[in-house]
């Protein structure tokens, strides 16, 4: 029996916050149908997590459908933060991808230390580079294609991310622009190395012309970089001190979000049936909680997992309790919705086991 002061406790607060906790005028949450017959309270979420949803991806073994998607990297700050990252990433079973690996290219020595995470991140859990397109252009061009392949054998990586990122590069007062468009040069890269190839967008996402296109070249993966979370165009137009930063700000406003591409590419595996060559799929840009990626991984038909940047940086940024506080809760609200509640929508609760 709980102890006469403890009950007596919880009494009086429900009465003194029985006002503030009235739903009144708040939707319930339509996303989904609350089951509370066919759950029980996870004792250890962490597991019960990895029993739901653990599994295969990038042919390593994630004990969570949580991946940290690539940041930053090539400054000192930068460094501390993605070994914090991959330190947690081994703890929790977890997959991560590096930020751009130009300034490793460019200077490997000298940048070593930022990229060089396979010693922290451990054998068992995916870890994948990261370069933009219009590197990669530049590469193929020059005839430096050996170099990406070197790269991640250097590294010990498990593949390459080629973001995809055409309005920030214009926008860029730095920025490389595009000779031809993209999918010629991911067509010649993938004539010219062996490495496991995932194509990412990085926060606007990809009409369904792109990603039925995508899907039929011999990728590993495809990373959503979906339209809500941080928007590149935007940010670099808001460096500039100049008209341009008024006058085409509508062009930030384009894109997809994440549950619009879920459903494109439900409707396109269907569509393309074997001629779908892309098994693997990273759910990211802009998934604001564990419900939503709960709800994106319950509605998508295919193998999936589901990422974050700016939520991991922030934690890591706190430092490694805080960023092992947040895993924790993260995980914790993951099991607890995959106990209790299902999509609205019919699910096949996919996860990295399909």
């Amino acid at each position: 029996m709980p102890d006469q002061n403890v009950l007596s406790a919880r009494k009086s607060d429900h009465i003194q916050l029985t006002d503030q906790a009235q739903a009144h005028g708040q939707k319930a949450d339509q996303r989904f149908h609350y089951e509370p017959l066919f759950g029980r309270h996870p004792e250890n979420p962490a597991q019960l997590v990895d029993q739901k949803w653990g599994g295969e991806f990038f042919g390593k073994k994630m004990r969570a459908p949580l991946w940290i998607s690539s940041m930053t990297g090539g400054t000192k700050e930068a460094g501390v933060i993605n070994q914090r990252l991959a330190r947690a990433a081994k703890q929790y079973g977890l997959g991560m991808g590096l930020g751009s690996c130009r300034a490793y290219l460019e200077n490997p020595k000298q940048n070593l230390a930022d990229f060089d995470l396979r010693p922290l991140i451990g054998s068992q859990a995916p870890l994948l580079g990261n370069l933009g397109i219009a590197q990669i252009e530049k590469l193929l061009k020059e005839k430096k294609s050996q170099a990406i392949t070197d790269m991640v054998g250097e590294l010990d990586l498990d593949g390459l991310i080629v973001h995809l990122n055409p309005l920030q590069e214009w926008f860029q007062p730095e920025g490389d622009l595009l000779v031809r468009p993209a999918i010629e040069t991911l067509e010649e890269l993938l004539r010219n190395v062996e490495i496991r190839l995932i194509v990412k967008e990085v926060g606007q996402g990809m009409g369904p012309r792109s990603l039925k296109a995508l899907l039929q070249l011999p990728l590993y993966g495809l990373d959503l970089g979906a339209y809500g979370g941080t928007n590149f165009s935007k940010l670099e137009l808001m460096r500039q001190q100049s008209p341009e930063k008024s006058f085409f700000v509508e062009l930030t406003q384009v894109g997809h979000d994440a549950e619009s591409m879920v459903e494109f590419l439900n409707e396109l595996m269907v569509e393309l049936g074997p001629k779908c060559l892309v098994n693997e799929f990273i759910l990211s840009g802009g998934i604001q909680s564990f419900m939503q990626g709960h709800y994106l991984l319950s509605r998508f038909k295919g193998k999936a997992i589901y990422g974050y940047a700016k939520k991991f940086l922030d934690a890591a940024n706190l430092g490694e309790q805080s960023l092992n506080t947040f895993i924790e809760q993260e995980l914790t609200g993951l099991a607890i919705a995959s106990e209790f509640l299902t999509a609205t929508t019919p699910i096949n609760n996919s996860g990295l086991k399909r």
